[in-house]
């Protein structure tokens, strides 16, 4: 007996595609059919979509790369020399295979690059910032969450999946981006696995697929989305189109703290100087950083990687360990620092915060001690600070100041800010005398401070004259700038204490010191 079925129409299969997606993913997935236009008269071919282009026009040169990297990441001076070189090299042939295709055809190493330091220190910030001044799509992801084809797991090929989709499915656009992959140090192959190892040597195979120059088709055979567009397509037209991207001018990029690896270089560095006449190798106050300055190729084919896998990487990169005071100048001088995020974050609420230098401090030194790098900035401050998002804006306050005592006593701080208006009041107007003298020195190059007791008494008449603390400063040293500019002239002296006399008679004091100044002239 026969079974006559019906072949559904294009707009059926949509349908009952839809009714899954809702069924399994409610409302938060929606399929969108961008080709479900009106159809076209009879007779008139649809017109086909414009081809998307993109006009690569890449004229940096390093050291302007490097400059602009210093806005957001502090140290890490060799790294940012060594990726904004080799992003040069890359980028100037792209551009020329770009402007002539007859230069894919000319010798060329492509300048993949593997980037060695702990957490936290900087890695992924740099290539995310080249990516954005560049204006090529970036797609970073774990190592860990790939397996070799075939197998549970993410595939490789996903990768270039999603920096089409970073490109807004500019294909153009997408083959000239930049695929970054964290912890690759965990796709090592141990030496003494036994059996497959899909989710280390196998995901090492794929990506040097990539790595060289291969296809990649864009519908993949594991995405259900992807396959019943095709279902829809072929029902339409009668074939699928295969759409492809080739990786050759994507620029790969791994990074790993590669613990172990230190060993495996310092094993290698000793054995080579075993010797009577071998020199001694110090053995304190190394640190990893310091060994992998001296890593080679074979170093990474010991910690497990493929040769043909780490020969396809042959830019190294090494990130230094970041210290107390690298923090501290990360939270104040950054561009990208986290503070910002959070004086947004009050002022949506009508409060501005103010962080003092040694709440920067503390916050620097609580950070530190997590090993995590850059990182643990944000979780130290987000301790410290969860309640005060909470409570503050449901009351009066409208300024506060996080100091070192906010930071080593949040809740203490916070009950006395919200409790006692005379103390924030105060601790403000003290924080922005702490900015005034900062505010000097960036426009005069003198750096003065005003002690505890000058502190309190411009504290005191700014609120007696309803002034701010800017306009009280401003009245009392109008004159100051050239009789201390004077004094530096005769002395060579640029540092300066104000006393409670300052406030009290400005000019006597200026000028006793200005005739003290011939006395001791250079």
């Amino acid at each position: 007996m026969s079974i006559n079925r019906k072949i559904p129409t294009p707009e059926e299969i949509e349908k009952e595609f839809q009714e899954f997606v809702q069924q399994k993913y409610g409302g938060s997935v929606r399929l969108i059919n961008a080709s479900a236009n009106e159809p076209s008269p009879e007779g008139e071919a649809e017109a086909p979509e414009p081809k998307q282009t993109f006009d690569l026009k890449f004229d940096l040169k390093p050291k302007e790369i490097k400059q602009y990297l210093d806005r957001y990441v502090i140290k890490q001076d060799e790294a940012k020399k060594a990726l904004a070189i080799a992003v040069c090299d890359h980028y100037n042939h792209v551009r020329e295979c770009h402007e002539d295709p007859t230069a894919a055809d000319a010798d060329y190493s492509k300048q993949n690059i593997v980037m060695l330091g702990p957490t936290g220190v900087g890695k992924t910030y740099l290539i995310r910032h080249i990516a954005k001044l560049i204006g090529v799509p970036f797609v970073k992801a774990d190592a860990t969450r790939f397996s070799e084809t075939g197998y549970v797991g993410a595939n490789v090929d996903d990768l270039i999946r999603e920096l089409v989709t970073q490109a807004e499915d500019n294909l153009e656009l997408a083959q000239y981006g930049i695929i970054y992959l964290d912890e690759a140090d965990k796709i090592a192959t141990p030496p003494n696995i036994i059996g497959r190892d899909v989710s280390g040597r196998g995901v090492q195979i794929g990506l040097l697929k990539l790595m060289e120059e291969t296809e990649v088709d864009l519908r993949s055979g594991n995405d259900v989305a992807s396959q019943m567009r095709a279902a829809m397509e072929f029902q339409k037209s009668g074939k699928v189109e295969k759409e492809v991207i080739n990786t050759r001018h994507i620029l790969f990029i791994i990074s790993g703290a590669f613990t172990g690896m230190a060993d495996i270089i310092k094993k290698r560095m000793h054995q080579s100087k075993i010797g009577f006449n071998a020199e001694i190798i110090s053995q304190t106050d190394d640190t990893e950083t310091q060994y992998f300055e001296n890593i080679t190729p074979k170093d990474f084919i010991d910690f497990g990687f493929e040769p043909e896998f780490i020969g396809r990487l042959p830019v190294h990169v090494v990130c230094t360990e970041l210290g107390v005071e690298d923090l501290f100048y990360i939270l104040k001088h950054s561009e990208g620092s986290i503070i910002r995020q959070y004086e947004n974050a009050f002022r949506a609420y009508g409060i501005t915060v103010l962080f003092s230098e040694c709440g920067l401090q503390r916050i620097a030194e609580k950070a530190i001690a997590q090993k995590t790098g850059a990182r643990a900035l944000m979780t130290v401050c987000e301790k410290v600070l969860r309640d005060y998002k909470f409570e503050l804006p449901s009351t009066g306050v409208e300024e506060f100041v996080v100091t070192a005592e906010v930071v080593d006593a949040p809740d203490v701080e916070l009950k006395r800010i919200t409790a006692e208006p005379d103390y924030n009041r105060r601790t403000v107007m003290c924080e922005q005398v702490r900015r005034y003298e900062a505010q000097f020195y960036t426009e005069h190059q003198l750096q003065i401070q005003f002690d505890a007791e000058a502190t309190a008494l411009i504290c005191e008449r700014a609120l007696a004259e309803a002034q701010t603390v800017q306009q009280v400063c401003d009245q009392l040293l109008g004159s100051y700038q050239h009789g201390l500019n004077l004094i530096k002239q005769n002395t060579g002296q640029s540092t300066f204490t104000f006393p409670q006399a300052v406030l009290e008679n400005p000019d006597q004091v200026l000028e006793a010191w200005i005739r003290e100044s011939y006395t001791t002239k250079r």
